[in-house]
């Protein structure tokens, strides 16, 4: 099968379209036909390096992180999604594949896809939508009145958190530049602060809570309006201990070297009086389940800034890259 595949750690050039061979589902595990992928920050980080001390992976590995597809078939014991069901998932941390003919994921990452969306919108919402659902509801606990910044409003995961926030209740205040205010205002965001002429400290009353999209001085800034006792949950910072004893499997020896790492950022909370946690999202099957439900009843809508066939990824991977989308990107293969 042909399969984007990192050969090694670098620039754009270390991955390739190669043919592989096609993977075996194991014990609990699904065989799916891809027929739609969805590219993330996270892909070219991981291609980049960036990311090895926390991600384990042989290489050659197929990159890729979501997908849409159909069953093809189930390992020993996996008995949920019978062959030829839609499904989508935000695949294993530790073994990815989206970006392929076929990859194989544990049958709890998946759930089935509602009948009013098609593959390429299923794609679009694993890993953003998880991540955003993650953060808002479990880390900051956003309920009825809750007052919450979600800083970079307009890119995949923040159009997912706009939408979620207000499911949940919250007034929402976003960033965003001229170009992606009636984005943010579609998306439902109540106040609405233009980066690129504004401070939001400057203009902003105190907020109950923060969800960091863009890390650096944003988010050194964003401690200093969230009310004292609150919670700023990033996704772009620094990773803190929390992050490996919670999010990576207790691995201690990670939480020694992110307390070094996330020293300066803990400190300005600790200075403000709020709390810093930095998310590393986990796929469920379950959750996004929940998240199918809501777009399914028009209660969530993803937004998908380009499409590129499957065999142009190399294109899609650079748009990414630059930086300047709208929502998602994603990746389509026919048949």
């Amino acid at each position: 099968m042909k399969a984007y595949t990192l050969t090694a750690y670098g620039d754009a050039s270390k991955a390739q379209m190669r043919e592989v061979e096609r993977p075996v589902p194991g014990p609990g595990e699904v065989l799916v036909r891809v027929r739609a992928a969805g590219l993330n920050p996270v892909d070219y980080k991981i291609r980049d390096g960036m990311l090895k001390p926390i991600l384990r992976l042989d290489l050659p590995t197929t990159l890729g992180n979501e997908l849409a597809g159909i069953v093809e078939a189930n390992g020993k014991g996996a008995r949920r999604f019978l062959p030829g069901t839609r499904v989508m998932a935000r695949v294993g941390k530790e073994r990815l594949g989206a970006f392929a003919e076929y990859a194989v994921v544990r049958e709890e990452f998946l759930t089935a896809i509602p009948e009013s969306l098609d593959f390429k919108t299923a794609a679009a919402i694993p890993l953003a939508g998880l991540t955003a659902l993650q953060a808002l509801r479990d880390e900051l606990q956003v309920k009825s009145g809750f007052r919450v910044l979600i800083t970079g409003g307009a890119g995949g995961v923040g159009t997912f958190a706009i939408q979620i926030a207000k499911h949940l209740g919250a007034e929402v205040v976003t960033t965003a530049s001229q170009r992606g205010r009636d984005l943010v205002k579609d998306m439902g965001a109540d106040v609405v602060i233009d980066y690129e002429h504004e401070k939001f400290e400057d203009v902003i009353d105190p907020v109950d809570g923060a969800f960091d999209l863009i890390g650096g001085d944003t988010l050194s800034r964003t401690f200093g309006v969230v009310k004292k006792g609150g919670r700023v949950v990033s996704i772009a910072g620094m990773p803190e201990p929390r992050t490996a004893t919670k999010d990576l499997d207790g691995r201690y020896g990670l939480a020694a070297m992110f307390w070094f790492a996330s020293l300066k950022f803990r400190a300005q909370a600790a200075k403000a009086g709020v709390d810093y946690r930095y998310l590393f999202m986990h796929p469920s099957g379950s959750e996004l389940a929940y998240l199918a439900e809501m777009a399914h009843r028009g209660l969530l809508t993803p937004v998908i800034d380009s499409t590129y066939p499957f065999d142009r990824i190399d294109e899609a991977m650079a748009e990414l890259e630059e930086g300047h989308a709208k929502g998602k990107i994603v990746v389509t293969r026919d048949g």
